[in-house]
């Protein structure tokens, strides 16, 4: 086993503090990967305080990893000592199910095994532990290759606040000269924003800051407009072909669904804690469409990365130390980030 520096939570409600954990050692098909850098996305703040339910402690977050290959099993083919990798939300799945034979591992039939606060499936059950933390070994099959040309920070968000975005983008076939609206400019939004851009739509920005007009068209919107002006949704009626919501903070499903044309599609990526009620005309009388979507499989996180590096598309980041992490969380919570906290782990070292 080896031991190994990070950072956890020891219950819901202690903050985030030094810790020793023990990974495993390499298998035949395993990697083992010096992290150096790690995204901090608002699950980590839910899972460590256990706002969610069922977190295992102690906690280690973190699911946006990148760092170098350390030493690759002697079955490994697709990873060498050295090479630029990275790991998201899930480490293994039960590779059989129709989903999982996809490609589609995140909507395993088994359930996908989370990099943090889950078991491990053929590891006798051991506790998973995040990124917040030095090294991790993984099996190469669900392990992503970076692209050269992507800052290795500027990558780490991707593996998650990018891919979910990414793929819902693709799976509801959005494209080129679409006028789509992206709800939210945080994590996520300013995501969605840069990838649509990319795949050629033109992007209006929804939010309930007008202070981020400036940002949203720096990102690549076309248009912004600020939802707490309510003579935005009349203005704004029937305009969309897609709309990309990544807001988690409840807000009404319905006055959005009003902006969407005849046939047009909202898709939800943002998780408000609690129900929302949902009209039925709004849908009907257009015949719209409301679906969801949960980041995406290994092979479609590949080619979203591949897709950054060919249109030069990265996560805009503020780099910290792991010894700021407990304040990290309290501005994330505010609001305070443009737009994604990445810890520098060589603040564990």
């Amino acid at each position: 086993m080896l031991t190994t520096h990070a950072y956890a939570a020891q219950s819901a409600k202690a903050p985030l503090a030094p810790f020793s954990l023990e990974r495993r050692e390499p298998g035949p098909q395993d990697v083992l990967i010096d992290i150096l850098y790690c995204g901090v996305c608002h699950s980590d703040i839910h899972q460590a305080r256990d706002e969610w339910g069922g977190a295992i402690f102690p906690l280690v977050p973190g699911h946006e990893i990148v760092g170098r290959v350390s030493k690759a099993g002697s079955a490994v083919t697709r990873f060498k000592t050295g090479d630029a990798v990275g790991v998201g939300c899930f480490v293994d799945s039960c590779r059989d199910c129709a989903s999982c034979r996809k490609g589609e591992e995140q909507y395993c039939d088994k359930g996908m095994v989370g990099t943090y606060s889950d078991r491990e499936r053929y590891k006798d059950g051991a506790p998973t532990y995040g990124g917040y933390s030095t090294r991790i070994t993984v099996d190469e099959n669900y392990v992503l290759r970076i692209p050269d040309s992507i800052p290795l920070d500027r990558a780490a968000p991707l593996l998650c606040a990018g891919i979910t975005t990414y793929s819902p983008l693709r799976h509801y076939g959005v494209k080129a000269g679409d006028k789509l609206a992206v709800v939210g400019l945080g994590g996520l939004g300013h995501m969605g924003v840069k990838l649509a851009k990319a795949m050629g739509a033109e992007v209006t920005v929804l939010s309930t800051s007008p202070s981020k007009r400036e940002d949203a068209l720096a990102l690549g919107a076309t248009h912004f407009a600020a939802t707490s002006d309510k003579t935005t949704f009349k203005t704004l009626a029937g305009r969309f072909d897609f709309i990309l919501d990544t807001v988690s903070a409840p807000h009404d499903y319905n006055a959005y669904l009003h902006l969407l044309k005849v046939d047009g599609t909202m898709i939800l990526v943002g998780a408000p804690e609690a129900p929302a009620p949902l009209a039925a005309f709004p849908l009907i009388l257009r015949r719209r469409k409301l679906g969801g979507s949960l980041i995406g499989g290994i092979r479609e996180t590949q080619e979203m990365l591949d897709f950054c590096a060919k249109h030069n598309v990265a996560s805009d980041i503020e780099l910290i130390p792991i010894q700021k992490i407990n304040e990290a969380y309290e501005r994330m919570i505010k609001g305070d980030v443009r737009y994604r906290f990445v810890i520098d782990t060589a603040s564990l070292r």
